[in-house]
């Protein structure tokens, strides 16, 4: 009875079953488009996953920011000041769980770290995990495959994240990193412990979480509103053998492609969201669609060269040799391994 009281949540709350079937209603009905045309497979999958995605976007939004204003980036870093080896790599790993910043944003957060002295490794497992694993897209994975295949991913995530800090720890890159960054200013010295964190109050968190829901929806919009096109035009116009030769179980380079075909892209998790779930409905494996939405969100061109501009080419190397080495291993184990994930 909980197995069947969970899955009705979660059929109602997340994958929104009662939307779809609204959806489908107005198209079939209403309008009269052939159920069985491919523009009703199309435009039915865009309106549906548009108001789908808005819908848990602004919700997962407002709880993660209300739960991010306890993690001012101050606070962040002073809490990253206390640990160290493996332990302030996973410390710095977890923390980008709950600062859920994109690969982009989270680059000036990488440079206030370092130039505050923290180790090199911690900085680049907080850098990983920060855009690839957050709260919200854990919720949302749930939404679209389930949730031993969201959780799995979040353990996945923060596996890559910590191995990689770690690596550049091991390998001492700090070297590697321009001078500009570990240069503090005249005078600089940070006292961690002098440290005051603001405490705002409830009124004040529940707007600045109103006030993040605002700035986000108006930063991804267009992403979405991309993303949910093209996987519309993949799930009602794309033939299904042609996304299996290509992306299917029988291809065996499918997810190293997918990794590469995600690389030169520019979105956030949210934004690859609609494409991913309309490769799962195509049967494209779960690693394999889950390894193009990691490379996206961790691996994307605009990030990558924002980052060359504070570290040396031989780190910057490092770290996306580490990143998309993750990232392959786990598509091809989520494939093999596919059947205890159901």
């Amino acid at each position: 009875m909980i197995k069947n009281v969970f899955s009705w949540l979660n059929d109602q709350l997340l994958r929104m079953t009662w939307l779809e079937n609204i959806v489908n209603w107005f198209f079939k009905d209403v309008i009269g488009i052939d159920v069985d045309s491919l523009l009703y497979k199309g435009i039915t999958f865009f309106f549906y996953d548009v108001v789908k995605i808005f819908i848990l976007l602004s919700v997962l939004i407002f709880l993660a920011s209300y739960l991010q204003s306890f993690f001012t980036p101050e606070k962040t870093r002073k809490i990253l000041s206390k640990f160290k080896g493996v332990w302030a790599n996973i410390i710095g790993a977890l923390l980008g769980t709950v600062t859920p910043f994109c690969s982009c944003s989270s680059i000036p957060i990488f440079i206030g770290f370092t130039k505050a002295g923290l180790p090199i490794g911690v900085t680049f497992s907080f850098l990983i995990s920060s855009p690839l694993v957050d709260l919200a897209s854990v919720i949302l994975l749930a939404s679209i495959f389930n949730w031993q295949i969201a959780l799995a991913y979040v353990v996945v995530g923060l596996l890559i994240a910590v191995i990689g800090g770690t690596t550049i720890s091991v390998f001492k890159m700090e070297r590697f990193v321009e001078e500009f960054v570990t240069r503090k200013a005249e005078g600089e010295n940070i006292d961690f412990d002098a440290i005051e964190d603001y405490q705002m109050t409830k009124k004040e968190r529940v707007k600045y979480s109103i006030d993040q829901v605002k700035e986000i929806i108006n930063k991804v919009w267009l992403y979405i509103l991309i993303g949910v096109g093209i996987g519309a035009i993949i799930h009602g116009f794309i033939p299904q053998s042609f996304i299996e030769a290509v992306l299917g179980s029988n291809n065996p380079f499918s997810v190293i492609l997918a990794t590469l075909v995600g690389i030169p892209m520019y979105a956030d998790i949210f934004g690859t969201l609609p494409i991913a779930e309309a490769l799962v409905l195509k049967g494209v494996g779960n690693g394999t669609v889950l390894a193009f939405m990691m490379a996206v969100t961790a691996l994307s061109l605009p990030s990558i060269i924002m980052l060359k501009k504070v570290v040396k080419t031989k780190l910057l190397l490092m770290f996306v040799g580490i990143v998309t080495t993750g990232i392959i291993i786990m598509g091809y184990l989520f494939n093999a391994f596919a059947y205890l994930l159901i």
